[in-house]
């Protein structure tokens, strides 16, 4: 499967973003999906994840209350609603695609990646 990320950009502490990524290639209801990310000097980190079908998701907590990750079968995009934004966010964000079942935390767990999207937080 095929991953393209967009939806990054420039944003006030505070502000919103919502990041999408649209899949292609396979059927994707298959996979289930994960929102990481990555700063300058720092290993990638999960920031959240849902199941196949959307009915599950999982937060890393410094994200809780503040992302929400959601899924459209029916387009083949996965969205990252990212709300509160503070300049830590600040990151390169990717998503992911697991062939596992569940919600999945660790980026060894994932099999397909996009080529990720900037964040960048201002003060």
């Amino acid at each position: 499967v095929q991953l393209q990320a967009y939806g990054g950009g420039l944003v006030q502490a505070g502000g919103c973003l919502r990041l999408s990524c649209a899949a292609s290639g396979r059927t994707f209801s298959e996979y289930a999906m994960g929102w990481f990310r990555r700063t300058p000097g720092k290993e990638r980190e999960f920031v959240a994840a849902t199941s196949r079908s959307g009915s599950s998701t999982y937060y890393v907590d410094f994200v809780k209350g503040r992302f929400t990750i959601s899924r459209d079968n029916a387009k083949n995009t996965v969205y990252l609603q990212m709300n509160s934004l503070k300049p830590e966010d600040t990151a390169v964000y990717y998503c992911a695609a697991s062939r596992m079942y569940g919600v999945r935390g660790h980026d060894y767990e994932y099999d397909y990646w996009g080529q990720g999207t900037q964040v960048t937080v201002s003060s």
